[in-house]
């Protein structure tokens, strides 16, 4: 009776986090679909109500390694609920925004709340599951993101055609409410730490690496790949200012990341892979939409349906992916999905154009496979066996890396493309330029994955393999 009821409360604390995950990815695509009717309804440009997008993923961006930091020193339990509150509050407030300000404002604070649910998400899963299935933890996850992220678009048009725009933000209401009572009830409790051997929140530090990040991600992002005066402004305030971060880290009493922890040679090479890997999942939206509207000739609504292929195996493989990192181990499900993703890139760089939409597909899905695979490895990898007061921290820097990753992508592998199609308007290029852009840009991707590889091999030893 008791195993059954330890049982139940991995299964509910499970579900908190699947929602805690859900959430935030729903969020980062949901909003894309109405920006048409948001510019209409708070009489903007195109060029403002960016700004409800990119407030969203500045705010997680600059925070998360913070707030998993901050989960360490004050309970993860105690912050987790407070970012769902906050997430769920910021939620109401988009929904009644009066004007575009207040909109991206709301969105800033929405998410500070997603901030913290990704970063303590993963830093759970070694707290509520068994060691044994942390793989199997980490590909329901995963699966969780990417079913957000391809919900988003879908649901968001229903909702603005059927309740208006403020239903996109209304709709986290519920599920906030639900996450917040199952985290409430079913999450661990935080373990009591005499006040005299708490450590102090770094608070330099943070800003720091806040200013540095939202520095970077600025000038990746500004001006949608025309690369200024101003890109290269901020570009050299983040070089600055991580010289600035480095420093304070190295003095202060109390950092926030403790610089001998990349002494460790296997969390460098998991968070080299995860920046690698997600600049090159990247690619497939940078290249995609273009290669199948000038190249193929499809339509709208065709080449949304291709796009959403990706995602969707994504979804479908996280948890198979999972039970495959338990099974045969994370070291080898790395490398595994490593090398798939390599063979998937090299044929989308070689496949010629006259098997059409097919060739593009079904490369497009082993690589989104093998992403899956991946992520679901290389989380176990890095989770696992690490001190329980660093995992908030490690779970926020693995974060960071990911996006750090597909901020640098749609920017790098934005300029490939473009360089590759010889032309500085990518919407007027001819057919057989955006063909050979993809074929360069692909190329390109096959060596970031192969880079990645490189990383990983080393790391390669016996792993005992699941009865």
């Amino acid at each position: 009776m008791k195993l059954m009821t330890q049982s139940g409360s991995v299964r509910w604390a499970l579900a908190s986090l699947s929602l805690s995950m859900l959430m935030p990815s729903l969020d980062t695509s949901i909003a894309n679909a109405g920006l048409p009717t948001l510019a209409r309804a708070l009489e903007a440009s195109f060029q403002q109500v960016q700004w409800i997008v990119l407030a969203y993923l500045l705010a997680i961006t600059t925070l998360i390694v913070s707030v998993g930091r901050l989960g360490d020193l004050i309970g993860r339990r105690r912050l987790m609920l407070s970012g769902i509150a906050i997430f769920t509050l910021a939620s109401l407030a988009c929904g009644l925004a009066p004007t575009l300000w207040w909109l991206v404002a709301a969105r800033a604070v929405q998410g500070l709340g997603a901030a913290i649910m990704l970063a303590l998400t993963v830093a759970f899963v070694g707290e509520t599951v068994p060691k044994a299935q942390t793989g199997s933890a980490m590909g329901l996850l995963g699966t969780m993101s990417a079913i957000g992220t391809t919900l988003g678009p879908s649901l968001g048009g229903l909702l603005i055609s059927g309740f208006g725009w403020q239903a996109i933000f209304l709709v986290n209401l519920p599920l906030g409410i639900l996450n917040g009572a199952l985290a409430f009830l079913y999450l661990p409790a935080d373990r009591p730490v005499p006040k005299a051997q708490r450590a102090r929140f770094d608070i330099a530090g943070t800003l720091v690496l806040a200013l540095t990040l939202g520095a970077y991600a600025l000038a990746m992002t500004w001006g949608g790949g025309d690369w200024g005066s101003l890109n290269l402004a901020l570009l050299l305030m983040a070089v600055v200012g991580s010289g600035i971060f480095l420093f304070v880290e190295a003095t202060v009493a109390s950092p926030l990341i403790k610089l001998a922890l990349f002494q460790d040679r296997g969390l460098r090479a998991s968070l080299t892979m995860s920046l690698l890997v997600s600049t090159v999942m990247m690619a497939t939206l940078v290249v995609g939409p273009f290669y199948l509207s000038a190249t193929l000739g499809l339509k709208a609504a065709l080449v949304g349906l291709a796009l959403s292929v990706g995602p969707l195996v994504a979804a479908l493989a996280g948890v198979p992916a999972g039970r495959l990192v338990d099974r045969f181990g994370a070291q080898r499900m790395t490398v595994s999905g490593l090398a798939c993703m390599v063979l998937g890139a090299c044929v989308l760089a070689t496949m010629p154009t006259r098997f059409g939409v097919l060739g593009y597909l079904a490369p497009t899905a082993v690589i989104t496979a093998s992403y899956a695979l991946f992520q679901a490895a290389n989380n176990t990898l890095i989770m696992t066996g690490i001190s329980p007061d660093q995992r908030g921290l490690i779970a926020g820097l693995l974060s960071l890396s990911r996006n750090l990753g597909l901020i640098t992508g749609a920017s790098f592998m934005g300029a490939v493309f473009a360089f590759a199609t010889s032309t500085t308007d990518i919407t007027r290029a001819a057919p057989e330029a955006v063909a050979n852009g993809m074929t360069i840009t692909f190329a390109v991707a096959a060596g970031l994955l192969i880079l990645a590889l490189a990383i990983a091999l080393p790391a390669l030893k016996s792993e005992p393999v699941a009865a």
